[in-house]
């Protein structure tokens, strides 16, 4: 099939999207389709463009921050502008040739349901979740919601709350992080009063610096181990077992090599794994999520399973969790790509008239 992966973009994940698209447009090649990698900021990559960011991987802090770990307001703006990737894509002749598209557009439009807006709009075939199934996973307020009034467990949250109010209401520590993002970019393990009033003064001057409202979700913290369940069409993937070399699973865990231990399958006991395959089941129909995507859990010394986050585009990188549980599963990198566009294609046979 003729395949473009759109990569790249213009979010804070735009270095996670390009090694993700990069991984899926080397795979679709051994499974025999037809692909282009193309960037709607930037265009179609060349070979060796595609070589050079696989060669390179996914840096060890994202964009916009320095080397201590604190924001750094003034790189925050330095992606192109929110409406390059509505604005460009139509003027890319390969979206119109494509049998499917493959969106590996981490955050931003790429994953908050626009772009596959966009695509239905255009009636083009796409790989991965729709318009409201992004829309629903990527709004982690929303996914909260929906799960506590499904009955699944969620930890207690607050959006923008004051300092006081966020310790006083969640206790301590607690978790910081953007309502609408992923990769693990801006996480924060906050300890003390002051480290959650330091974490609200350094979003807030990012917002008024980016000019544009940067909602964060104070969460509370659920001591415990982090289990992750991915889906792959209806089947849910072994359970895998995160252990990070920081108190928390960040950017430079989920993307350095050596820097976190991905155990897949998880050792637990099988009743605790059917168990989060299930659930992750239920939120991936709950959110209306399709093709592929992937859950988070912490589980208590209670054997309590606490859903904090779903997918709708997870991670495609050589360091990624979604390949890691289909490998153990006996499934192949290549065999999870070409399944996922083979899916998006029979959507698109069965809807076409």
């Amino acid at each position: 099939m003729r395949v473009v992966v759109l990569l790249g973009g213009e979010s804070e994940e735009r270095d996670v999207s390009l090694a993700s698209g990069c991984n899926v447009a080397d795979a679709l090649r051994q499974s025999g389709h037809d692909v282009v990698a193309l960037d709607p900021v930037a265009g179609a990559l060349t070979r060796a463009d595609e070589a050079k960011i696989l060669a390179e991987g996914v840096g060890s802090l994202p964009p916009g921050e320095i080397a201590s770990g604190e924001a750094s307001v003034s790189g925050a703006a330095t992606a192109p502008s929110r409406t390059s990737v509505g604005a460009g894509l139509w003027k890319h002749e390969e979206i119109a040739a494509a049998e499917v598209v493959f969106p590996a557009l981490h955050g931003g439009m790429g994953e908050d349901g626009t772009l596959q807006a966009l695509l239905d709009l255009g009636g083009v075939a796409y790989a991965g979740s729709g318009m409201l199934g992004c829309a629903l996973a990527m709004d982690k307020d929303v996914t909260k919601r929906l799960l506590r009034e499904a009955g699944i467990l969620t930890p207690d949250w607050l959006v923008n709350p004051t300092a006081a109010e966020a310790v006083d209401r969640l206790g301590l520590p607690l978790i910081a992080k953007p309502v609408a993002g992923g990769s693990s970019v801006r996480l924060y393990l906050l300890n003390d009063l002051a480290g959650v009033e330091e974490t609200i003064s350094v979003e807030a001057a990012r917002a008024s610096e980016g000019g544009e409202a940067s909602d964060m979700m104070y969460e509370a913290f659920v001591a415990g181990r982090e289990l992750t369940v991915a889906i792959l069409g209806e089947e849910p993937l072994p359970v895998g077992e995160i252990v990070s070399e920081h108190e928390l699973f960040d950017y430079e865990c989920k993307y350095q090599a050596g820097m976190a231990e991905e155990i897949f399958p998880a050792e637990i006991p099988e009743t605790l794994a059917r168990t989060l395959q299930a659930r992750a089941l239920e939120v991936h129909h709950l959110l209306r999520l399709r093709d592929f995507s992937r859950v988070d859990f912490m589980v208590d010394d209670k054997g309590e399973a606490w859903c904090l986050e779903a997918n709708a585009l997870p991670g495609m990188t050589a360091n990624s969790l979604l390949p890691k549980a289909a490998r153990a599963a006996g499934i192949t990198f290549p065999e999870v790509c070409d399944r996922i566009v083979r899916m998006a294609a029979e959507r698109a046979r069965r809807a076409s008239p």
